[in-house]
Formats: structure tokens, sequence, C-alpha cells
């Protein structure tokens, strides 16, 4: 029998099946996904409930882990935000421009993506250390970027920007310019061209590659800790902390301050993703 002649429903249905059936491939994620995601993070639990929960309370709430949460979560935060909105930049010049040196700007990006964090962390600490290229003259001026929660900032931002790159750089390039230049026949000046054409297009990427970025600097270790100084109740991260336990054998500690990570970055990606799934069917919706 022809391809022409199998109706186009059976056709679509044989198309469908090139892979093994929906039980053996939904067993196989399943498994998978156990084994990699789900058994360890079970295995944090597990460790977890071993300890009492004064115990618990007491280790998750102390003075210097109280400090260090706030460092990462807010320099995580700080850093994705920036990243949201130099890395549209950045991914915008990529796409709407050309100029000499854009294939190495581009192949730049990625450059964090491929360094180890450890070499990261020792050159941005050469950098901005006092006798740093760029740190002798900022300590001019009054501004102590190595040792400081500001380094931390920095170490976050360097490793979370190609997240935000190249989750924009794809929508931008499918972005149809037809209504830009519409809005533009129509009088649109160039912020209402933006604000109204643009950006609900790119939002979603954005909030995907600000979840991302967050979610990538919340866990961040080697690149943090050469330029941190690692000062407690200043400049020490969560994950330092967390390394400092196990180094004193307390995994209970260890794995009850990474509960607490867990849950809150699992909290604000939810929030985030719910967000971006409202945007989507907000956006579907006006086009309709």
């Amino acid at each position: 029998m022809s391809a022409v002649a199998i109706p186009l429903s059976a056709r679509k249905l044989k198309a469908s099946r090139v892979l093994p059936g929906f039980h053996l491939s939904l067993g196989f994620t399943i498994f998978y996904l156990s084994l990699i995601v789900l058994i360890p993070l079970s295995a944090v639990f597990l460790k977890t409930f071993t300890m009492s929960w004064d115990a618990f309370i007491a280790a998750v709430t102390s003075d210097r882990v109280v400090a260090s949460y706030k460092l990462t979560f807010g320099a995580s935060l700080l850093a994705a935000f920036f990243n949201a909105i130099f890395g549209g930049i950045v991914a915008w010049v990529l796409v709407r421009y050309s100029f000499p040196g854009k294939k190495f700007i581009d192949a730049l990006v990625d450059l964090p993506f491929a360094l180890p964090t450890a070499v990261a962390g020792i050159a941005l600490t050469a950098l901005y250390a006092p006798n740093g290229w760029l740190g002798r003259y900022l300590e001019m001026v009054g501004i102590k970027v190595a040792f400081t929660p500001l380094g931390v900032l920095v170490a976050l931002t360097f490793i979370g920007l190609p997240f935000v790159v190249r989750t924009i750089q794809p929508v931008l390039e499918d972005a149809e310019r037809e209504l830009e230049e519409a809005a533009a026949s129509l009088g649109a000046s160039h912020w209402q061209t933006f604000a109204k054409v643009i950006f609900p297009t790119v939002f979603p990427a954005l909030l995907t590659g600000f979840a991302l970025a967050f979610a990538r600097a919340t866990g961040e270790y080697g690149s943090v800790i050469f330029i941190a100084g690692n000062m407690p109740m200043v400049s020490e991260i969560t994950p330092l902390f967390i390394v400092t336990k196990l180094e004193q054998y307390d995994y209970a500690g260890a794995t009850a301050i990474a509960v607490v990570m867990l849950l809150v970055s699992f909290a604000m990606l939810l929030t985030i993703n719910l967000l971006q799934a409202w945007t989507r069917k907000r956006g579907q919706a006006e086009k309709v």
C-alpha cells in the first residue's frame, strides 16, 4: 500500500511510535530520573531525619548559618537580576547586529560553561585583588571587591551569564520582525515597540534564563571560595559551610543545611515557573 493511501491519522500514529511505546518510555524515564535525581535527594532527607527536631532547628538557624543564607540567596538573586538585564542586551546585540569579531564574542559567552570553576575563581581573584589589574584602581576610589560580599556577587554573575544569553538568543532569532515593522509604520516609538512587541515575546525566555542563573548561583562553590575570603558572618557562602560540616564529620548537620537550601531553591524556582506558565497562557489568549 502506498504512503498516499494510508489515512493521515494512521500515519501520525505510526510516526509517533518510532521509539518504544509509552509504557516502556515512561518506565525508563522514571527509572533514570529516580537513579540520577530522586535517590540522591532522598538520601539527603533520610540522613537529616536521623536528627531530632531541636537539633535540626539548632543546626539550620545558628547565626553563622543564617548569615550564609542571606549572602548566598541574596547574591544569587542579584546576580540573576543583573544577568537578566545585561544578558538580554548581549543576546540582542548578537542576534540583531553584525560586526567584526561577532563569532569570537559569541564563543566568549560560553566560556563560563567550559572553564573549571576553580580556575574562574583564581582568575577573578587575581583580577580584583587589591594588587590585581582592576582591583588596584578600584581600591583607589574606595571599592574593594575581592574578599568581600561584592566579590561573591561578581563570581556568581560571571558563572550565570551564559544561561540567560543562550535562553533568550533563539527566541530573538525566531521573533517576527514584521511585527516590529508594523508597529513602526503605525507610529509607535522605539520604546513602545519594545514594550508592546519585543518584551512580551522574550519575557518567558527571560524568566527561564533568570531561574537557571539563580539555580546555578545558589549551588556555586569553586569560583566563589577564592574571591570571597570566606570570613564567617561576612563573606561565607552556604555551600562552603556545608563542606565545612562534612570535613568535621557532621553529616547530619550538613544535610540539614542542604535540605533548607533545597526547599528554598525549589520554592523560588516553582514560583518562577508558574509565573512563566501564566505569562505564556496570557500571551496565547491575547493572540486569540
